[in-house]
């Protein structure tokens, strides 16, 4: 009989340390979530009271926000460039306020003329995308261009 009650108390014993054990961790990790949020809470409160927005902290992170989402590109003018087994090409490609205002080739290295492809970067623009009509006969001149102005818009991208 001795044995027996020594085996209910070790397994009582158990019992009760791993529900305290499951405890313990379950409201540490709200306590850690909660001391984090105070903490991300103050620190926008001292953002808002640096910037001097009158208001509270959803309007000042509601126009943060809303700055981000104004542009999705930068301005300025980036140099994208695109290669294939004919030969590489870069460009520059000029945005403002989210849109392409010029699109130059800077460096013509294919293996066939630049003639072939003059009338892209007037494409680029009207269409406002790397996305142009192919060139017959400048296959990959024309896939060379396309992947040099997309590299320039990924390089304008706000992230």
């Amino acid at each position: 009989m001795v044995k027996m009650d020594k085996k209910w108390v070790i397994l009582c014993s158990t019992a009760v340390a791993a529900a305290y054990t499951s405890g313990f961790y379950s409201t540490e990790t709200q306590a850690v979530k909660m001391e984090s949020a105070q903490h991300n809470q103050i620190s926008l409160h001292t953002k808002v009271q640096q910037s001097g927005t009158t208001g509270n902290i959803a309007n000042y992170a509601l126009n943060q926000q809303n700055k981000k989402a104004k542009q999705k590109y930068k301005d300025g003018t980036f140099t994208g460039s695109g290669m294939n087994r004919r030969g590489d090409i870069q460009v520059a490609v000029t945005l403002r306020k989210d849109k392409i205002v010029d699109v130059q080739i800077s460096n013509w290295g294919m293996h066939y003329s630049e003639s072939d492809v003059v009338d892209l970067p007037g494409q680029v623009i009207q269409r406002q995308s790397a996305n142009v009509g192919i060139v017959s006969g400048a296959t990959y001149s024309t896939e060379a261009f396309t992947d040099a102005v997309q590299d320039a818009i990924n390089q304008a991208q706000n992230s």
